[in-house]
C-alpha cells in the first residue's frame, strides 16, 4: 500500500502543522513511507526454513528420495546409488531455497509473511532514526515531535524530543494515533496525518505555550521518502 498524496494535501498539511505551532513552542514534523525496511533477512529465513523442512522430512521418510529419483528418472534405472540419492537431494534443496528466495523478493508477500512484531520493532527503529536526522536536539527547548507513517507496514510511531517526553508518556498520544489510522483504513492518508497534528498540536500548547521569543525552527511540511 503506498501513499496517495496529493499537492493540496502537502498544502493542506503544511498549514495543519503552522496552525498547530502558532499555539505551542513545539515543533512538529510529519514525515511518511511506503515501506521502513527492505526485509532481505525475511526471505532468507523462509528460504532456509524450507531447507530444513525439506531435509528433515527426507530424514523421516527415507523413501521419499527414493520416490522422486524414480519420478524424475523413471522407474526402468533400477535401484539409485547413495551418490545418486545425495546428488538429487543436494539439487532438490538448492532448487527449493532458490524458488523460496526468489519468490519472497515480491514485496507483497514478504511484508505478508513477516511477523507483525518484527515490523513493529522496524518501524519504531526508522522512526527514532528519522527523528534523530531531523529534529532531536534542533530546537532550542528540546521540542521536536515526529509523526512517522509507513504505509507497507500499517504502522505509525509518534517520538518527541528530550523535553516533550519528560512530561508525557506514549499513552499521551493515543488519541492521536487513533485519529491517525482511522483516515489511513478510511483511505484518507492526509486528513489522518492533518487530525493527528491538530490533536498533537493540542497537547504541546498545554505543556509548551508559545511565547513571544519562539520562532519556526523546522520548515512546516509533509516529508515523503
Amino acid at each position: 500500500m503506498t501513499l496517495d498524496v496529493s499537492d493540496s494535501d502537502h498544502e493542506r498539511v503544511s498549514q495543519a502543522i503552522a496552525a498547530a505551532e502558532t499555539g505551542s513552542a513545539g515543533e512538529i514534523i510529519a514525515i511518511t513511507a511506503d515501506t521502513s525496511d527492505a526485509y532481505h533477512d525475511v526471505g532468507l529465513h523462509y528460504a532456509v526454513l524450507a531447507l530444513f523442512l525439506l531435509l528433515g522430512a527426507v530424514s523421516a521418510w527415507p523413501g521419499l528420495l527414493d520416490q522422486a529419483y524414480s519420478a524424475l528418472m523413471g522407474w526402468s534405472v533400477g535401484r539409485p546409488s547413495a551418490r545418486a540419492l545425495m546428488t538429487l537431494l543436494l539439487g532438490l534443496s538448492l532448487a527449493l531455497f532458490l524458488i523460496v528466495l526468489f519468490a519472497l523478493r515480491w514485496m507483497p508477500l514478504r511484508l505478508a509473511l513477516t511477523p507483525g512484531a518484527t515490523k513493529t520493532r522496524r518501524v519504531r527503529r526508522r522512526a527514532i532514526m528519522l527523528f534523530r536526522a531531523s529534529a532531536e536536539r534542533r530546537t532550542a527547548g528540546r521540542t521536536g515531535i515526529l509523526i512517522y507513517l509507513s504505509m507497507g507496514e500499517h504502522r505509525a510511531e509518534i517520538v518527541g524530543d528530550e523535553a516533550i517526553t519528560a512530561v508525557t508518556t506514549p499513552e499521551t498520544w493515543g488519541e492521536a494515533m487513533a485519529a491517525l489510522v482511522t483516515e489511513v483504513k478510511a483511505g484518507r492518508p492526509a486528513d489522518g496525518i492533518i487530525a493527528a497534528i491538530g490533536l498533537i498540536g493540542a497537547v504541546l500548547a498545554e505543556h509548551f505555550p508559545r511565547d513571544a521569543a519562539d520562532r519556526n525552527e523546522i520548515p512546516d511540511k509533509l516529508i515523503e521518502l
